[in-house]
């Protein structure tokens, strides 16, 4: 599972150093190819393969004219990308992602369990000052969270 976050940074190509935490699990776990997307433009997500493949056979499985299945899917693959580690540990982040999310100098890579999400660090940083709603509360609580 990922964890935690780390502050790290973009070089002026857009490749991510992944933090040695992850790269520790990715190696161990998962290889070294990762599907690169985002739901909303914000924040890139970054699924190893297989992850993502599960995803996708859950996709498959309902049926296609679903609206919301043709919506992530219009999604994933606008902001999508399949990569791979470089010689030096760093994965490409699509070009298009970059540019909307502003991933840009100093990110956050965050664990999300499955998958890592990395955002602007500035933008975290303002967006982690909203404490949970009471609604997210209750909800996590009727979870037994």
């Amino acid at each position: 599972m990922f964890r935690g976050s780390h502050l790290t940074r973009l070089d002026d190509k857009g490749r991510l150093k992944m933090p040695a935490e992850y790269k520790r699990l990715a190696d161990e776990k998962y290889g070294n190819k990762f599907y690169i997307t985002s739901w909303d433009g914000k924040s890139a997500f970054v699924y190893p393969i297989q992850e993502w493949e599960t995803i996708e056979r859950k996709l498959v499985g309902l049926p296609t004219f679903n609206a919301s299945k043709q919506k992530l899917l219009k999604l994933t693959s606008y902001y999508g990308q399949e990569v791979e580690f470089d010689n030096q540990g760093r994965l490409l982040l699509p070009s298009v992602l970059r540019e909307s999310a502003d991933l840009k100098g100093e990110v956050s890579v965050a664990g999300r369990l499955i998958y890592l999400e990395v955002q602007n660090a500035a933008a975290l940083r303002e967006e982690v000052q909203q404490p949970l709603t009471d609604e997210e509360k209750q909800t996590l609580d009727s979870l037994g969270i």
